[in-house]
């Protein structure tokens, strides 16, 4: 403002005018104090070096010792560190985890805490207190590790909660009917021969570690089932390549930030590569499906089914949940949250049924028997859904293995409010509170010698320790975020032992690393599974099934 302006000029005017008809003195004007920071700043600048080294350590000695009173107010008596360490707390432990030391905290107690870069962690060991995490959306939601939502964007679906995240869901059913998992059966089993046959022309007599391979099955399985041939091979090797990336940065701690070299800035590339190749499948199969064409994929069903709903040819709840017009974007999310769920999972799970029915070849002459009662002596027929729905000793095997090396053994949620979690305790507002699986799977009172593998514990009837604890069944989770594609996942793994098991041989080299566990984003054994794989002659016409399966 300028110093002639008319407001100035009045206000002088206006102070002139009462100093000259009053009968007191005009008071001065009253001076500002001096800041806090410019007070604080002189000080500073003025004391001595002495008293300026006394100040700051007193100022970090408070904010230390706030930092353990804090830790030891939310531990509240629980299991855990007596101390937190400053400022990184169990961030050292994290970068190298064992099964034995989750093991360790998880047999301390049905609640235990930690603390990571100030975040405090309240881990369930109990299938009680995990069921309660994973039925109270009203006060925790999934947030997967610190990176995720970086990675997998903030506003994939599977971040949502409440009434939006439960009408997602609704539509997505659609993807996994009967009908849908037949159509998805004929692509996988082309998937799988090709792959045995890579398997089997491998020239080295001698096991190799066949986790990546087993890997590599299940990377094509899901993108031809979820996308068809919309991805050129090309583009769903570059996905592949770049997919581990991802793998490796969802690892329960990391380096959160996404600067140029991290973990987290390499899989948010490797994100943007899937992402290109997921929305162009949704505009091709938009393009396709609108034309009338017939579904071939995961995405073909999922926008067939939009088409109907706009067309009026749906019930009216689906018509609700799938009459909206999805974008590429949201399709291309959901198919890259699809490809999170089932890669690194069913990777894990095919790399330990391999392996545990092959150290138990009683075990997988049982499922060769079965597969030649339901195939006959033509074990190369294509599988259907009504002979795969069929192999009931197959399935169990698959299901007692998940349960014996659980794929996921927990999964972080976040409190987005106090939380009591039992009479006890209260869970505070910010924490992370982690649901884990292992202890309801190895729970001997469900599952007697538990650390067995035993398949016909699931055949012994509705009494059985198994049948009577279904509670305990968590390798698929449970309440309103529980895997949405768990029958596909158990279909996909029988269908693949099923076919294995009729057109090869397979060896596991036992390594003092065979039974100790890899901790990535899901488990694997150490030595990543050494196999070899040698071809299986078809039984002879007529041959009798536990002759077949024992030759």
């Amino acid at each position: 403002m300028s110093r002639f302006s008319p407001v100035a000029v009045l206000r002088g005017n206006a102070a002139s005018a009462l100093h000259k008809n009053a009968s007191i003195p005009m008071a001065a004007p009253p001076t500002a104090p001096p800041s806090v920071i410019s007070s604080l700043y002189e000080a500073f600048m003025t004391a001595s070096p002495t008293t300026v080294a006394l100040s700051i350590a007193c100022i970090i000695a408070t904010g230390l010792l706030y930092e353990q009173y804090r830790y030891q107010t939310k531990k509240a008596g629980l299991p855990g560190p007596k101390w937190t360490i400053p400022i990184i707390g169990k961030f050292a432990d994290s970068l190298n985890p064992t099964m034995e030391n989750y093991i360790k905290g998880w047999n301390s107690g049905p609640l235990s805490v930690a603390s990571v870069f100030h975040i405090f962690i309240v881990i369930a060991s109990s299938t009680e207190h995990t069921r309660k995490i994973l039925n109270s959306p009203a006060f925790t939601e999934p947030c997967l590790v610190a990176s995720a939502k970086k990675v997998l964007c903030h506003d994939n679906w599977v971040f949502l909660n409440g009434k939006v995240h439960v009408d997602y869901r609704k539509g997505l059913n659609t993807l996994f009917t009967r009908k849908a998992l037949g159509i998805y059966l004929g692509i996988q089993e082309s998937i799988y021969r090709r792959h045995f046959k890579a398997w089997l022309d491998d020239p080295d007599p001698k096991p190799q570690p066949y986790m990546m391979q087993f890997r590599d099955l299940n990377m094509e399985t899901s993108l031809r089932v979820f996308c068809g041939d919309y991805i050129s091979d090309e583009g769903a090797k570059e996905i592949s390549d770049k997919y581990w990336l991802i793998t490796v940065a969802l690892e329960l701690v990391n380096f959160p930030f996404a600067f140029p070299g991290t973990k987290v800035y390499n899989a948010i590339k490797a994100r943007k590569v899937a992402m290109k190749w997921f929305e162009h499948t949704a505009a091709e199969s938009k393009k396709r499906m609108a034309a009338g064409g017939e579904v071939t994929c995961l995405a073909d069903a999922w926008i067939k089914a939009m088409v109907e709903a706009r067309e009026g040819e749906a019930d009216s709840e689906s018509r609700r949940v799938l009459v909206r017009d999805y974008s590429d974007r949201e399709i291309g999310m959901v198919l890259l949250s699809f490809l999170f769920a089932s890669q690194d999972a069913m990777s894990s799970g095919l790399t330990y049924l391999f392996q545990h029915v092959a150290d138990h070849p009683e075990v997988l002459r049982k499922v060769r028997e079965e597969q030649y009662n339901l195939r006959g002596h033509d074990v190369t027929a294509p599988l259907d859904l009504d002979t795969l729905e069929k192999m009931e000793y197959t399935r169990v095997v698959v299901k007692e293995s998940l349960r014996l090396k659980p794929p996921v053994i927990m999964v972080p949620y976040s409190a987005h409010q106090d939380f009591k979690i039992d009479e006890g305790y209260t869970v505070p507002k910010g924490s992370m509170v982690i649901p884990s699986f292992w202890n309801a799977l190895h729970d001997p009172q469900a599952y007697p010698d538990p650390d067995a593998f035993i398949p016909e514990r699931w055949q012994q009837g509705p009494q059985s320790p198994a049948e009577k604890h279904p509670r305990n069944w968590l390798v698929f989770g449970s309440g309103p975020h529980n895997c949405i594609g768990q029958q596909y996942a158990l279909l996909h793994l029988t269908a693949v032992l099923g076919s294995a098991s009729v057109l090869m041989n397979w060896e596991h080299e036992i390594t003092p690393k065979s039974e100790k566990v890899r901790v990535i984003a899901t488990i694997f054994p150490q030595d990543g599974a050494r196999i070899k794989f040698t071809p299986r002659a078809a039984p002879a016409p007529g041959t009798a099934p536990a002759i077949a399966a024992a030759a």
